[in-house]
């Protein structure tokens, strides 16, 4: 019998076996926590590769000027956003010690190796290379904790070198008959966004004219907002958790994660609320 020819049944088809081999703890008992921690995690590995999925299929559509797709994968998106921040809430029942009883086993493993969030970030918007000295406040270089030459270091510095929904989303201002200026369109999408009074003055043009590409716009807003959501969620969650100590990877902690807090990535639909 060929496997075409095999039921398909719910267990083969989700992988349920394999998915549950999946969480292997690595504390000695193991340590009855852990397995939440292994958990949480790896859905939101899960959660953003859904999100990359969707922001592939959301570039395109905003690049037409595709506004009905583009509002449906837009509130996917944010709908996702929001069962993260969800989620810490369950890793929240997770108490500091039960936490540092576990902890020690995690070694060198960090949260900053997570190359989907990278890439995510990168996807979005955010442009900083490894080596380049930091801005005040930027954190860390997005490919730093990633192997050079990986497929995970690849695939977020290629995401850096095209074009990021923010640029697909004033590329749809722009097909929607709201002209950017000609350098926002044929720029170079892999230099840093600069917020600028020429794309504001378009924006705010179009939230007074154009209701369709101004419901386009706020839902990016939204998305951004869940992202700032998670990101402060998750500054919390790690300040209850470790307190001042030093983060796992040897990184500063809550002091990092602090820093990362209001950096929007579509920092012109920011601006402009006190020009509506």
């Amino acid at each position: 019998m060929s496997s075409h020819d095999k039921a398909v049944t719910y267990t083969s088809y989700l992988k349920v076996d394999e998915l549950l081999e999946l969480q292997q703890p690595l504390s000695e008992g193991p340590e009855h926590d852990e397995l939440l921690f292994i958990t949480i995690h790896q859905v939101y590995e899960l959660w953003f590769q859904q999100m990359l999925h969707e922001l592939t299929a959301l570039q395109p559509a905003l690049e037409r000027g595709d506004t009905h797709r583009s509002l449906a994968l837009l509130s996917r998106v944010r709908t996702i956003m929001k069962t993260c921040v969800a989620q810490i809430d369950v890793l929240e029942t997770m108490t500091p010690l039960q936490f540092a009883s576990f902890r020690s086993r995690l070694s060198s493993a960090s949260g900053f190796q997570s190359a989907q969030f990278r890439e995510l970030e990168a996807v979005l918007g955010r442009r900083d290379h490894a080596g380049e000295k930091a801005k005040e406040g930027s954190g860390m270089r997005m490919a730093e904790h990633l192997v050079p030459g990986s497929p995970a270091r690849l695939r977020v510095e290629a995401a850096m070198s095209r074009a990021s929904v923010w640029h697909s989303a004033l590329r749809y201002c722009h097909v929607r008959g709201h002209e950017m200026p000609s350098d926002v369109i044929d720029g170079d999408v892999s230099q840093p966004w600069e917020a600028r009074e020429d794309v504001q003055d378009v924006l705010v043009n179009l939230h007074h004219t154009d209701p369709e590409s101004a419901m386009v716009c706020e839902a990016l807003v939204d998305l951004d907002e869940g992202l700032g959501e998670w990101r402060y969620r998750h500054v919390k969650m790690v300040e209850r958790t470790l307190g001042k100590k030093i983060g796992s990877g040897g990184s500063s902690g809550v002091g990092y994660l602090a820093s990362t807090l209001f950096n929007p990535f579509f920092v012109d639909l920011w601006e402009i609320r006190s020009k509506l």
